[in-house]
C-alpha cells in the first residue's frame, strides 16, 4: 500500500465527493520521553471514517437522479486532515524542515494505507463500486469499495470550529488583534504558542501585543531561537518549503491537495513562475499562490499592510499633499435616491479641473443618518480635490450594506453609501456614453437583509423577521 499513486481523479459530470477531515492534532499523546503519535488510535478512526463516508453515500438525499447515479457508480470519498501544523509543533518538527516534510509523508501514507485496507474490507461485504470493471484499480488488482479514498480539502470553517490549524497549512499567525464590540481590541494568541511560553515562563502581554503587529516572532532578536524555529508562520516559510510539503501529501492522496503558497507583496512574476514549475516537477495536481495585499478585504491579515496598486492613497515619508482649494462657483447636478434611512439627495459639483465636491442631504435635519451622510460627503469631496479618481471612491462605497435595503425603480439600494456609489456610477457612465446602462443583475444573497445586532442573515418565518445567528426579532 505504500507505493506512490498518481490517479487522475477529477470529479466527473454530475458526480459528488463526500469529504471528511481528521483533526490529527488529537492523536498526539504525551509520554515521559515527550509527545508521539498514537498510531493505533489513528488507524481505528481512519477505518471508522471510511465506513462513515461510504454510509453517507447511501444515506444522502440527492438533488437529482443523475447526481445519485453517478455518485453511487464511483462511490468516491475524500478523507483528509486538519490540525497538521499543531501536530508538528507537538512533536517538535519545524514545518520548513526535512524532518517536517518527511513526517507529513509518513502521516499521509499511513492514512491512505489504512483507508485503502478498510475500503478493501468493505468491498468484500458490500461489493466494489459499480464502475470498478475496467478501472485502474482493477488493473492494479485493488478491488476497492470506493474509486477514491483520500482528499486534502480546504478546512477553513471547520478548523475554526474544531479549534485547530487549517488543513496542512502552517500557522498563519501566532498572535493577532481582533476588533470586537465598540472597536475594543483583543489580542488572540495561538493556544500551543501560549502554552509553550507559559511552560518556559516567558509569556507576557506586552510581548503578545508586539507579536500581534506581524503575527510572527522571526524579527524578535531576543526570542528563544529554538522556539522561533519551531513556531514558524505561513509568511516565514519560503515558497519552496510550501510546495515540498504539498508534494509530500500529494504522494499519498487520491485526489488533489488544497494548499496555499504565501508570497509577500514584493513577489515577482518570476518567483511565482518558479513555484508553478516546482509544483509540476514534484507531482502536485494543482497549486494555489497568494500574494499578500493583492486584493481588498483579505480574510486573514496581520499587522499593517498597504493595498496593492495604491498609488493614489499612499503617502511617503516627507510627501505631504493638500487638496486643491474649492472655487467660489461650481456647476453640478442633484439626484434623488430612496434608501432604507429615507430619501437621499446627492449633488455632484465640478470645477475647471473636474469633479471637486459632493453634497448629500437625507430626511429631516439632524439624526445619525444625516450626520453620517454629511461626513461621507465631506470625506469624498476632500478625496476628490486631493486627486483621487471618482472611480476609486465608487469602488470603496459600492455594495456596503445596512440592515434595511430599499428597492427603487427595479434597482436595489443596499445602504446610503451604496446609493452614493450608484449615483457616481451613473454619472461616470453618462460622461462616457451619454446614457446610463441598467444596473447589473443582483444575486439572491444581496436581497437579504442583515441583522442590526450581529450582521447575520435575516430570515422571514411565520410572518416575522428573525436572525438565526443571535435570535434578534422585529416582533419582539
Amino acid at each position: 500500500m505504500g507505493e506512490r499513486r498518481a490517479l487522475p481523479n477529477p470529479l466527473l459530470p454530475n458526480e459528488s465527493c463526500n469529504l471528511g477531515s481528521l483533526n490529527v492534532a488529537k492523536f498526539a499523546k504525551r509520554k515521559e520521553s515527550g509527545w508521539e503519535v498514537d498510531w493505533q488510535r489513528l488507524e481505528m478512526v481512519v477505518r471508522l471514517a471510511v465506513r462513515f463516508l461510504d454510509n453517507v453515500i447511501e444515506a444522502n438525499a440527492y438533488p437529482i437522479q443523475a447526481v445519485e447515479e453517478m455518485t453511487k457508480a464511483n462511490r468516491k470519498i475524500g478523507l483528509g486532515v486538519m490540525g497538521f501544523a499543531d501536530l508538528l509543533i507537538r512533536l517538535g518538527y519545524a514545518y520548513n524542515s526535512e524532518a517536517g516534510v518527511e513526517f507529513g509523508r509518513k502521516l499521509m501514507g499511513f492514512i491512505q494505507s489504512k483507508g485503502y485496507e478498510e475500503s478493501l474490507e468493505l468491498a468484500k461485504v458490500r461489493g466494489t463500486y459499480p464502475n470498478y470493471p475496467g478501472s485502474v484499480h482493477q488493473e492494479r488488482g485493488l478491488p476497492l469499495r470506493n474509486a477514491t479514498v483520500t482528499t486534502i480539502a480546504p478546512t477553513g470553517t471547520i478548523s475554526i470550529i474544531a479549534g485547530c490549524s487549517s488543513g496542512i497549512e502552517p500557522l498563519f499567525a501566532l498572535a493577532f488583534t481582533r476588533n470586537v464590540m465598540d472597536n475594543d481590541c483583543l489580542i488572540e494568541v495561538n493556544h500551543l504558542f501560549a502554552e509553550t511560553l507559559n511552560e518556559r515562563h516567558i509569556y507576557d502581554e506586552a510581548l503578545m501585543e508586539e507579536i500581534a503587529h506581524t503575527g510572527s516572532v522571526h524579527t524578535l532578536v531576543e526570542f528563544p531561537a529554538d522556539l522561533a524555529k519551531l513556531f514558524v508562520t505561513a509568511h516565514d516559510i519560503s515558497p519552496q518549503w510550501h510546495i515540498q510539503m504539498q508534494a509530500a501529501f500529494q504522494e499519498f492522496t487520491d485526489n488533489a491537495v488544497s494548499k496555499t503558497v504565501n508570497f509577500p507583496q514584493s513577489a515577482t512574476k518570476a518567483q511565482i513562475e518558479e513555484v508553478y514549475k516546482l509544483a509540476y516537477q514534484l507531482g502536485c495536481k494543482g497549486v494555489t499562490v497568494y500574494r499578500s495585499g493583492s486584493r481588498e478585504g483579505e480574510v486573514l491579515t496581520v499587522g499593517q499592510t498597504q493595498p496593492a496598486n495604491d498609488q493614489t492613497n499612499s503617502v511617503t515619508s516627507g510627501d505631504h499633499s493638500a487638496p486643491r482649494k474649492r472655487p467660489s462657483i461650481t456647476q453640478g447636478q442633484t439626484e434623488r435616491v430612496k434608501t432604507g434611512c429615507g430619501t437621499l439627495y446627492v449633488t455632484i459639483n465640478e470645477d475647471e479641473h473636474g469633479i471637486c465636491e459632493v453634497f448629500t442631504t437625507i430626511g429631516k435635519a439632524g439624526g445619525c443618518a444625516s450626520a453620517f451622510s454629511e461626513a461621507t460627503a465631506r470625506l469624498i469631496s476632500l478625496a476628490l480635490r486631493s486627486g483621487v479618481e471618482l472611480a476609486q471612491v465608487t469602488r470603496q462605497l459600492k455594495s456596503i450594506r445596512c440592515p434595511h435595503p430599499m428597492w427603487q425603480e427595479g434597482k436595489l439600494i443596499l445602504s446610503c453609501p451604496d446609493a452614493i456609489a450608484q449615483v457616481f456610477e451613473r454619472y461616470l457612465k453618462e460622461r462616457e456614453t451619454g446614457s446610463a446602462d441598467e444596473q447589473s443583475a443582483i444575486s439572491n444573497d444581496s436581497l437579504r437583509e442583515t441583522c442590526p445586532e450581529c450582521s447575520g442573515q435575516i430570515v422571514y418565518e411565520n410572518g416575522c423577521s428573525t436572525c438565526k445567528d443571535c435570535g434578534y426579532s422585529r416582533c419582539g
